[in-house]
């Protein structure tokens, strides 16, 4: 067969099996398997075995599991609380200073965990209903801890973006750093777009401060919340200064999170520890397995002359390269909208890197849009994870409110995605500076 029309092939059976609720993972190892048996015959299959794990032979995949468990303890804990109270406290005279604490403590929340379901759940359990009880719209507060939550996959350090770098073969710590003021800035928008509903639908007066606290109740909390902080910025410094590996660092975090949360929140029962390695471990299982399988499938991809047909294919149409960029935006949405982030990444970004870096675009840069457009895909059906979460922690809330109210942040991410294209340099600048050219 001609090798676009086999791509085609793959394509639509890859999309059915994956349609048809397999777990990726294994969905992908069927598609892979089955096309390298039937176009290269059964004297190949003994080769797969040691294609599927010399994916995960990388001593960067160590690091996914370690960051995983680094949120697992986290989000078993009450440090999602206790951050949300911290900003609450501390930012009750500014305007709008509950939505501004709810996203504010998503987004350090994120950068704790790494996970947008986490991320969602415990900073929604707090926010959603002090948000409604002080007045603000249903819809503000569900779409606002909704969109809050992706934020795990942007801002660093984020399993996403580990995804990303094992799958290109790019630098996981320049791609941390190109996630961080894009975050940042995202956080930004989202902040800016609550307030202005909130005022729009005639709300302005839940933004101002109805509650006050004393000096000792700001101050009297600190105490449980600071070390995670600094865990975060230690984490940070270890891997843009050099210190050590992602891997390493990984470790190191996770292990700190564990004892700080024995400590203050006296979680030593075995029960509570077998919880945390039993979450852990079945999501690192999870993603390890779908890394394996898209090694696995994008083997077979490249024995079939697919993947370079592919590039050619995309190198050789004679189109400006932001016309490229925007088809290549379309299609990440769209598989966003019915895949989990890092079985797209997986799946499209070995064959995209080199087209976007042939057509001019920096791969760092790139990394950033992709999750971008992964975080829409949290935000919207038909699987939409995160407006689920927020259904789950707020049933009385119809998940039609939810939508609604996740919606205009979508706007906010599209919005965020033409900044970094008109100033890609808000992606660029940090690890140029820090790290150096690319």
């Amino acid at each position: 067969m001609d090798p676009l029309s086999l791509a085609a092939l793959v394509g639509i059976v890859t999309t059915l099996i994956l349609f048809s609720g397999i777990p990726v993972g294994i969905g992908l190892l069927m598609v892979g398997v089955g096309f390298i048996w039937i176009f290269d015959g059964a004297s190949a299959l003994p080769l797969l075995p040691e294609i599927l794990f010399s994916k995960l032979e990388s001593f960067e995949v160590l690091a996914i599991p370690m960051f995983i468990l680094m949120g697992a303890v986290v989000a078993s804990s009450r440090a999602g609380g206790d951050l949300y109270s911290v900003l609450d406290r501390w930012l009750t005279r500014v305007p709008g200073g509950l939505v501004i604490s709810n996203l504010g403590a998503c987004a350090i929340f994120s950068a704790l965990s790494g996970s947008s379901p986490a991320t969602c759940a415990a900073i929604g359990k707090m926010g959603i209903p002090a948000m409604r009880e002080r007045g603000f719209p249903s819809s503000v507060a569900a779409g606002s801890i909704a969109a809050g939550g992706t934020l795990g996959i942007l801002i660093p350090p984020s399993v996403t973006m580990i995804v990303y770098g094992i799958s290109t073969d790019t630098s996981i710590g320049r791609l941390f750093l190109a996630g961080l003021l894009p975050g940042l800035m995202l956080t930004a928008l989202f902040m800016v777009w609550s307030l202005y509903s909130t005022w729009r639908q005639g709300n302005a007066s839940v933004a101002l401060a109805s509650v006050t606290y004393s000096w000792k109740e700001k101050f009297e909390i600190l105490p449980r919340v600071l070390p995670f902080i600094v865990i975060i910025c230690a984490v940070l410094f270890a891997l843009y200064g050099g210190v050590a590996t992602p891997s390493e660092t990984a470790g190191v975090g996770a292990l700190f999170c564990l004892i700080v949360a024995m400590i203050i929140y006296r979680m030593w029962q075995p029960g509570k520890l077998w919880n945390i390695m039993r979450d852990t471990t079945r999501e690192s299982v999870m993603i390890l397995l779908i890394i394996g399988a898209a090694g696995l499938f994008s083997y077979m991809l490249s024995s079939l002359f697919i993947t370079q047909s592919i590039a050619q294919w995309i190198s050789a149409l004679d189109v400006n390269r932001w016309v490229l960029m925007g088809f290549i935006n379309v299609f990440l949405l769209i598989s966003g909208f019915f895949l989990p982030p890092v079985a797209v990444i997986l799946m499209s970004a070995p064959i995209l890197l080199p087209v976007i870096v042939n057509a001019g675009f920096d791969p760092y840069w790139f990394a950033v849009i992709l999750t971008i457009n992964m975080e829409i895909g949290l935000i919207t059906p038909p699987v939409g994870l995160n407006l689920y979460v927020i259904n789950g922690i707020a049933p009385d809330i119809r998940l039609q409110t939810i939508l609604k109210g996740a919606m205009p942040y979508v706007l906010c991410m599209v919005v965020a995605i033409v900044i970094l294209c008109f100033f890609p340099q808000i992606a660029t600048w940090l690890p140029e500076t820090v790290i150096g050219g690319s």
